[in-house]
């Protein structure tokens, strides 16, 4: 892909230097007794939640309630953001792809 095709995410500069939450997984599962399949780090605060591939879909809540948009996959070899503003996945050097 040429930088062409990358354009940058309007919300980027609401991401920080965070910390998780917890390590155990989703928040918002883990206080429900529900099940997750993929863990998605919220960017701005460190909240842990369940990405849309999980049947509570927690880290998108969140990014709407909070207006925290960025969210990082927590998948191991994983190097990919999400932005739930714009529902558009962010990729290094992150920005959006065309």
């Amino acid at each position: 892909m040429s930088q062409s095709n990358i354009w940058p995410d309007p919300d980027l500069g609401m991401v920080r230097d965070v910390v998780a939450h917890t390590s155990e997984g989703c928040v918002g599962c883990l206080a429900l007794g529900t099940r997750w399949n993929h863990l998605m780090l919220c960017l701005s605060c460190g909240y842990v939640g369940c990405s849309d591939s999980s049947p509570m879909r927690h880290a998108r809540h969140h990014a709407e309630t909070s207006g925290h948009p960025i969210a990082q996959s927590l998948h191991a070899g994983d190097d990919w953001r999400w932005c739930y503003a714009h529902d558009a996945p962010i990729t290094a050097p992150y920005g959006y792809r065309t």
